[in-house]
């Protein structure tokens, strides 16, 4: 039996099935061996390096302009009939299976679906349903959100998002009052200096899930996994902004195919029982897997083992933004979170952050040998 190499990233979520289906009985029978990798590199690694050495990639969606670019990736759509594609594009919640569509192609299928939501730690904290409610919780109990990566950036598009903005589509990324307002509102959950930690999403729900952690924030990616720790955290929609919008980054991986070898039947049928609508209803979600279809996201055994963590983001996920994914997009995400940290830790001026990421988006989206000039 051939043997193939996977990449994946460093969470239960991301890791487990995907080495639990390799020994299943029900699983077609294939030898992958899966190696993981930090969840900073699974959101900046350059794709091109990672398919040089492995056969299937887990990623997400703003990989793929690139993966594009540099012939990383083979189209799904050569590999899987075209029936079986209309299978996968009808059963995906939310807008993750189009995540993965650029250029005609279909380059990934996700296994897993995810958005930004809210999460406290409390029966008896009230789930906000606009950020103005949740800038007025910020003040009775302690909240945060994610600060490392692009996080902070991430949590600033999808504020500008829920207040009617739709980041890229004119010729600059956002206005300056676009961010003004964004920044203003971040102040609310960011301290005055960064913490010495790595408050990555993971981070952060861990810290939620102590005793003395945060007890409230109103914008990170959703982990069905801390639904299910001693002191269970509980997840709802994102709040809504100005424009009535529940403002989101769509997150959630897809699973790839590198342009290393031709996937064989073993292969093949193994990805087809992942992405089944039963393996992910019961194999996923038993090994601590967050599925992409929607039937696991409505089925009332897997809402009841995760306090009702789907249904109470269902909506979140509906109206989720995909973000920038052309070739320049990891480079721009990196620049315009290093330029947001600057906006709130340095003291830079919402002039200056808005200037700051409209140039590096403008350069992000020219042609690749002077796209990559962005630091």
């Amino acid at each position: 039996m051939t043997v193939w190499t996977g990449l994946t990233w460093d969470h239960p979520r991301g890791y487990q099935a995907l080495r639990a289906a390799t020994a299943h009985p029900d699983a077609p029978a294939c030898d992958i061996r899966w190696d993981i990798q930090p969840l900073e590199g699974f959101e900046s690694a350059p794709i091109a390096e990672t398919a040089r050495h492995y056969d299937l990639v887990v990623l997400d969606h703003p990989h793929i302009g690139e993966a594009i670019e540099t012939g990383a990736l083979q189209p799904l759509d050569d590999i899987f009939t075209a029936a079986e594609l209309a299978t996968w594009r009808a059963e995906t919640v939310g807008p993750s299976l189009r995540s993965y569509e650029m250029a005609g192609r279909l380059w990934a299928v996700p296994l897993d679906a995810a958005t930004q939501v809210s999460v406290r730690g409390d029966t008896g904290i009230p789930v906000p349903q606009t950020w103005a409610q949740a800038v007025e919780l910020s003040g009775e109990v302690a909240a945060a959100v994610p600060t490392s990566g692009p996080h902070l950036f991430l949590t600033l598009c999808g504020i500008a998002v829920a207040d009617g903005a739709s980041p890229g589509d004119d010729d600059i990324f956002l206005g300056e009052a676009e961010f003004g307002a964004a920044v203003e509102m971040l102040r609310h959950f960011v301290p005055d200096r960064p913490g010495d930690g790595n408050d990555n999403p993971i981070a952060l729900l861990e810290r939620m899930s102590a005793a003395d952690g945060p007890q409230y924030c109103p914008h990170v990616y959703g982990y069905v996994n801390y639904t299910r720790r001693p002191r269970p955290l509980l997840f709802g929609d994102a709040p809504r902004g100005r424009a009535g919008r529940r403002g989101s980054v769509l997150g959630g991986t897809g699973i790839a195919f590198s342009g290393r070898g031709t996937p064989d039947a073993a292969l093949l049928d193994h990805v087809r029982w992942l992405m089944s609508a039963a393996a992910q209803r019961r194999f996923v979600t038993a090994e601590e897997g967050q599925p992409g279809v929607r039937s696991a996201w409505e089925d009332d055994t897997v809402n009841a083992a995760s306090h009702d963590f789907y249904r109470a983001t269902r909506a979140t996920i509906e109206d989720a933004w995909i973000r920038p994914r052309h070739a320049g997009a990891i480079a721009f995400q990196n620049a315009g979170a290093a330029a947001v940290r600057a906006c709130l830790f340095d003291h830079h001026d919402i002039r200056r952050l808005t200037r700051e990421v409209n140039e590096s988006f403008e350069i992000s989206l020219r042609p690749a040998t002077t796209a990559r000039t962005i630091s």
